[in-house]
């Protein structure tokens, strides 16, 4: 059976030709031409079977056999708000597993204790775009810039919010529980520290603005490793059985 091939088109539907950077990789490193078949997403849902009619250079145009609506394969909205580490070829492992997994933001704090103050939003996003096509996903993560943890908590998003960290002093609910407690409709953000752990004064912070102090556990974690165990538990707790379906049901469309 023939490799399906996945390329990212947020317009899929008027663009109707890849953008440049997936022409260039259409062409030239996966060597494909008029009449071959390719799958496009849109990152918010799109899903399409195409087939391309013109490819040369940088330039693949293409036009819709088939679409379909994926279903997002989670309920609800999963944000995490995370502190990245001074390596930050840990920050893009955890982008790109989390995103295989399924999340809906990612959101880099800079917090009292950070190491780093600066991240390349630009860089990572890519890093998200690769694996949403490998996890073959029509739904695409935003990726935000480095924001202060001060001002985060002032434009906190909808829904329930948690800050993960390991002062004993403070009161801590298990994150897992809470997460199968929320409410229906119910969008939460989870809030992960750097290396350091958030000051006890920026939980204390986060508290007084409505977030609940959780724990992830018992084991002392690393932070890109606490920040995709906050991902899958709410993907555990918010899992959608019924939104799966891979490249082959579009043949199944009448």
């Amino acid at each position: 059976m023939k490799e399906a091939r996945y390329f990212y088109v947020p317009d899929a539907t008027t663009a109707l030709e890849l953008p440049q950077e997936e022409a260039t990789h259409a062409f030239r490193v996966l060597r494909l031409r008029e009449g071959d078949e390719v799958f496009l997403v849109d990152g918010k849902g799109g899903f399409f079977r195409a087939e391309l009619t013109m490819s040369y250079s940088k330039h693949c145009l293409y036009r819709i056999v088939e679409q379909k609506h994926q279903r997002k394969p989670w309920q609800y909205g999963i944000n995490l708000a995370i502190a990245p580490t001074k390596m930050m070829e840990r920050m893009e492992w955890l982008a790109e597993k989390a995103t295989e997994i399924g999340f809906d933001c990612l959101t880099f704090l800079d917090c009292q204790f950070s190491e780093r103050k600066s991240v390349r939003s630009d860089r990572v996003d890519k890093i998200v775009v690769t694996a949403m096509k490998q996890s073959h996903k029509a739904w695409k993560p935003a990726v935000e810039p480095m924001t202060r943890f001060r001002d985060y908590l002032e434009r906190l998003p909808h829904g329930k919010v948690y800050i993960a960290h390991c002062y004993e002093e403070v009161e801590r609910k298990d994150l897992f529980d809470c997460l199968n407690e929320c409410p229906p409709s119910e969008d939460v953000t989870i809030m992960i520290g750097p290396e350091g752990d958030f000051s006890i004064e920026e939980v204390r912070l986060a508290m007084s603005k409505g977030a609940v102090s959780v724990s992830l556990g018992a084991s002392r974690l690393r932070t890109e490793t606490a920040g995709l165990s906050a991902v899958m538990m709410a993907q555990l707790a918010f899992r959608n059985h019924e939104a799966y379906f891979s490249s082959s049901d579009l043949n199944l469309l009448p």
